[in-house]
Protein backbone atom coordinates (compact mmCIF):
# COMPACT_ATOMS: atom_id res chain seq x y z
CA UNK A 1 0.00 0.00 0.00
CA UNK A 2 1.12 3.51 -0.78
CA UNK A 3 0.79 6.41 1.64
CA UNK A 4 -0.78 9.66 0.53
CA UNK A 5 -0.48 12.92 2.45
CA UNK A 6 -2.77 14.77 0.02
CA UNK A 7 -5.17 15.58 2.85
CA UNK A 8 -2.41 17.50 4.63
CA UNK A 9 -1.33 19.33 1.49
CA UNK A 10 -4.94 20.39 0.86
CA UNK A 11 -5.29 21.59 4.46
CA UNK A 12 -2.14 23.69 4.08
CA UNK A 13 -3.52 25.28 0.91
CA UNK A 14 -6.81 26.07 2.69
CA UNK A 15 -4.87 27.76 5.51
CA UNK A 16 -2.56 29.61 3.09
CA UNK A 17 0.47 27.83 4.52
CA UNK A 18 3.52 26.35 2.88
CA UNK A 19 5.19 23.06 3.81
CA UNK A 20 8.17 25.04 5.11
CA UNK A 21 5.86 27.05 7.42
CA UNK A 22 4.48 23.85 8.95
CA UNK A 23 7.97 22.40 9.33
CA UNK A 24 9.23 25.54 11.08
CA UNK A 25 6.19 25.83 13.33
CA UNK A 26 6.42 22.21 14.51
CA UNK A 27 10.21 21.79 14.32
CA UNK A 28 9.94 19.03 11.69
CA UNK A 29 13.11 18.37 9.73
CA UNK A 30 13.33 19.04 6.02
CA UNK A 31 14.21 15.35 5.56
CA UNK A 32 10.92 14.33 7.17
CA UNK A 33 9.00 16.79 5.03
CA UNK A 34 10.76 15.38 1.95
CA UNK A 35 9.72 11.85 2.97
CA UNK A 36 6.12 13.01 3.23
CA UNK A 37 6.39 14.66 -0.17
CA UNK A 38 7.44 11.30 -1.61
CA UNK A 39 4.67 9.39 0.19
CA UNK A 40 7.09 7.59 2.50
CA UNK A 41 6.67 6.50 6.12
CA UNK A 42 7.22 9.04 8.88
CA UNK A 43 6.98 8.54 12.63
CA UNK A 44 3.69 8.55 14.42
CA UNK A 45 5.08 11.32 16.66
CA UNK A 46 5.36 13.62 13.64
CA UNK A 47 1.83 12.78 12.51
CA UNK A 48 0.52 13.38 16.04
CA UNK A 49 2.21 16.82 16.19
CA UNK A 50 0.63 17.74 12.87
CA UNK A 51 -2.82 16.55 13.95
CA UNK A 52 -2.64 18.51 17.19
CA UNK A 53 -1.51 21.65 15.39
CA UNK A 54 -4.09 21.34 12.59
CA UNK A 55 -6.81 20.22 15.05
CA UNK A 56 -7.70 17.16 13.01
CA UNK A 57 -7.54 13.36 12.98
CA UNK A 58 -4.88 11.29 11.26
CA UNK A 59 -7.32 10.25 8.52
CA UNK A 60 -7.70 13.92 7.61
CA UNK A 61 -4.02 14.28 6.73
CA UNK A 62 -3.06 10.88 5.35
CA UNK A 63 -4.52 7.84 3.67
CA UNK A 64 -3.45 4.51 2.27
CA UNK A 65 -3.91 3.70 -1.37
CA UNK A 66 -3.80 0.23 -2.80
CA UNK A 67 -1.13 -0.19 -5.43
CA UNK A 68 -1.90 -2.05 -8.62
CA UNK A 69 -0.11 -5.38 -8.84
CA UNK A 70 1.49 -4.25 -12.10
CA UNK A 71 2.94 -1.14 -10.39
CA UNK A 72 4.48 -3.28 -7.66
CA UNK A 73 6.05 -5.77 -10.01
CA UNK A 74 7.18 -2.90 -12.16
Amino acid sequence: MAISYNGLWKMLIDKNMYKKDLAAELNISSATMAKMGKGENVSLDVLQKICEYMDCNIGDIMSFKKEDKEEKDG
